[in-house]
């Protein structure tokens, strides 16, 4: 099932791009593998399937990568400072497949900013890493000239303010050279000593459900958007930057309410989902960022067959908790669970190379199938290689 899962994530990856393409044409693109009517020559059946160039590029690029390449595209990794040419030397010394902005990579203006993100795609303009950032609004604001309200001030207004709120902070973020925002907070809690509180969109189903697929449409066509944490950190107060938050929760009461908005925000579009790092001990005993249990859920009940990354791995080794101090047994383990990326804010100065060659053995061992680690790598180098031909 795990590698059935990501040929869907491919087929996403590829509709992606039929949308991009779609966005140029004047009227609607013929199907996949077909010729519009009016080329055919009359009377004659059209035989000749259409070249997909994304996906025969993808394939091309696949077929030439080495198995430690393939599994290094996995990582979304972040690096200091606001050189974009150091930075641009991080992603290819290893070979990433994406690049995490925080705080310490922001310079202080939109065109510091844009002409960085410029230097760290121009390694091979056809195929840019992803470039992510965690630009919620209001709490989690990386961008200094990011105006726009966040999850607490915007579940006081209409939905519509979250969708304009999200498409003028989408802008932003296209601007800047961001391909991706981890900026969708699709928890729900009415406990306002909770840790996500001041960050939801929503303290019921119904009212983070509107706000989130409001926000999902107000980004869609301009970055790529992510839900996140799920299953639901709502659950549980604590903080999961400091413990791995548990909650007793049944299967039954997250699916009442937790998961309509992750719902309504796959339903609007979000091509990324993130998976927190939570034990529904009702469900799986793992933290739902390293369960395979939740990732079937994820696609089999939810429906979503697009990208997903786990939050960042070394929270759960800040747990100081001995089961997950080992980084690149953790990213194994993550892989294996169905994340198509490894998101890691590796300590300065660390060397990533140690968590892909993990990755790289545990394929090797048969731990995880190398059809799998082909299936994600294909998928993003088609998103990838589409938003270098948007840009």
């Amino acid at each position: 099932m795990r590698t059935t899962r990501r040929w869907a994530v491919l087929g996403v990856a590829a509709a992606l791009v039929a949308g991009v393409a779609g966005c140029a044409s004047a009227g609607p693109a013929p199907a996949h593998g077909t010729r519009a009517a009016s080329d055919a020559p009359s009377g004659e059946p059209d035989a000749t399937p259409t070249a997909d160039p994304v996906a025969a590029y993808a394939a091309a690029r696949l077929a030439n990568m080495t198995l430690r390449q393939k599994v290094a595209s996995l990582f979304m990794l972040h690096a200091p400072g606001t050189d974009g040419a150091a930075l641009r030397g991080f992603a290819d010394r290893y070979g990433l497949g994406g690049m995490i902005l925080m705080g310490d990579n922001v310079p202080a203006s939109p065109e510091a900013l844009a002409a960085q993100t410029a230097a760290m795609r121009a390694s091979d303009p056809t195929l840019p890493p992803l470039i992510g950032i965690d630009e919620e609004g209001g709490d989690v604001t990386r961008l200094p000239w990011d105006g726009q309200p966040g999850g607490e001030a915007l579940r006081a207004q209409s939905p519509d303010a979250a969708r304009q709120a999200f498409a003028t902070r989408a802008a932003l973020l296209k601007q800047a050279g961001v391909s991706v925002n981890f900026g969708i907070v699709a928890d729900v809690t009415a406990d306002p000593s909770s840790f996500i509180a001041d960050r939801i969109l929503g303290t019921d189903p119904a009212a983070s459900s509107a706000r989130a697929a409001a926000a999902v449409s107000g980004e869609h066509g301009t970055v790529l958007s992510t839900l996140k944490h799920f299953p639901g950190h709502g659950e549980t107060d604590a903080d999961s930057h400091l413990v791995v938050p548990t909650t007793p929760t049944t299967r039954a009461e997250w699916e009442a309410r937790d998961l309509p908005s992750f719902r309504a925000g796959v339903d609007a579009g979000a091509e990324v989902v993130m998976f927190g790092h939570l034990i529904y001990s009702g469900v799986d005993a793992l933290p739902a960022s390293l369960s395979p249990t939740w990732h079937r859920i994820l696609a089999d009940e939810v429906g979503f067959h697009g990208v997903t990354i786990t939050d960042d791995l070394r929270m759960l080794q800040d747990t100081a908790l001995p089961q997950y101090q080992d980084a690149g047994e953790n990213a194994v383990q993550a892989i294996a669970a169905g994340n198509t990326m490894v998101l890691d804010v590796i300590p300065t100065g660390s060397d990533p190379g140690a968590m892909i060659d993990a990755v790289v053995a545990a394929v090797q061992s048969g731990r995880i199938p190398p059809a799998q680690i082909d299936a994600d790598a294909r998928a993003l180098l088609v998103l990838r290689h589409s938003i270098a031909l948007k840009e």
